[in-house]
C-alpha cells in the first residue's frame, strides 16, 4: 500500500479529479492536492439522498474558503438511486443509524461502485488521468478495499479506452489522523451528518458520533455546530 506522500508526489504537475462528499476526508484531501497537482477538479455526485442538499451547501462553503486558483469550479453530476434503493433509510429518514451503531450499519449498497462509474466517465471525457477518493483505514465495506480500487481502475481504463488511476491517499490513515493533517483548515465548514437539522449536524447519528469522537481523540477543538449532543460511549465496532 502506497503512503500519502508517495501518492501526493504522483500527482505533481498533473490534473486530478476529487470525489467530494463534503466530509472531513474529502475536504482535507482537496486541500492536500492543492499545491501538488496542476489543477484539482472537485466533483460532487448527487443521488437524492436525504442529507445531500445540506452537504452540498457545506461543500461549496469549504471550497470557497480554500480560495485556491488551482481548484476548479465544483462540478455536480446526477446519479439518482431511488429506483434501486427504494425504502432504504438514506431515502426515507427512518431508522437512521444512531451514535451507538456500528460502521457496518451505515453501508450504502454499491456506493463507491456507483460514484466511481460516473466520475470515471467524467474524467475520460475531460482528459483527467487521476481520480482521488478519501477512503480511510479500516473502512469495512467491500467496495473500499485496495484490491477493489486497483481492479476498478483497470476495468474503467479498458472500458473507456483511457488510462485512469484511482488514488486513495488516506487509506492508511484514521479519521483522527486526517483531522490532525487538516488542523489548520476551516474544518467546521466540512459536513459529516446523515440526518441534518436544517444546515446543522444532528449530533445523534453514526457519522456525527464518529466526527465527535475523532476530534476528541485528535485533541483538536471541534467547532462544529450540533443540534444535539448526547453523551458518547466508546465506539462498539
Amino acid at each position: 500500500m502506497k503512503g500519502i506522500e508517495e501518492i501526493l508526489r504522483e500527482v505533481a504537475g498533473k490534473r486530478v479529479c476529487i470525489l467530494m462528499s463534503g466530509g472531513l476526508d474529502s475536504c482535507v484531501l482537496a486541500s492536500a492536492m492543492t499545491g501538488r497537482a496542476r489543477d484539482v477538479q472537485p466533483v460532487y455526485i448527487r443521488s437524492n439522498l436525504l442529507w445531500e442538499a445540506t452537504e452540498l451547501h457545506w461543500v461549496q462553503r469549504f471550497l470557497a474558503a480554500l480560495a485556491s486558483p488551482q481548484i476548479k469550479t465544483l462540478k455536480i453530476l446526477e446519479m439518482p438511486v431511488s429506483d434501486v434503493y427504494r425504502h432504504h433509510w438514506s431515502l426515507t429518514g427512518e431508522e437512521i443509524p444512531d451514535y451507538s451503531s456500528t460502521d457496518e450499519e451505515v453501508y450504502l449498497p454499491g456506493r463507491n461502485l456507483l460514484l466511481l462509474s460516473k466520475a470515471a466517465l467524467f474524467c475520460a471525457l475531460n482528459q483527467i488521468p487521476l481520480l482521488a477518493i478519501g477512503t480511510l483505514k479500516g473502512n469495512p465495506f467491500p467496495d473500499a478495499t485496495e484490491v477493489f480500487f486497483s481492479q476498478y481502475a483497470k476495468l474503467a481504463s479498458q472500458a473507456l479506452n483511457f488510462k485512469l488511476a484511482v488514488l486513495t491517499p488516506f487509506s492508511s490513515l484514521s479519521k483522527m489522523q486526517v483531522i490532525l493533517l487538516g488542523k489548520a483548515l476551516p474544518l467546521h465548514l466540512s459536513f459529516s451528518c446523515i440526518h441534518p437539522r436544517g444546515l446543522t449536524h444532528c449530533g445523534k447519528c453514526n457519522k456525527c458520533a464518529e466526527r465527535r469522537r475523532s476530534f476528541h481523540a485528535a485533541g483538536i477543538p471541534d467547532q462544529t455546530e450540533y443540534h444535539s449532543l448526547p453523551e458518547l460511549t466508546r465506539h462498539s465496532s
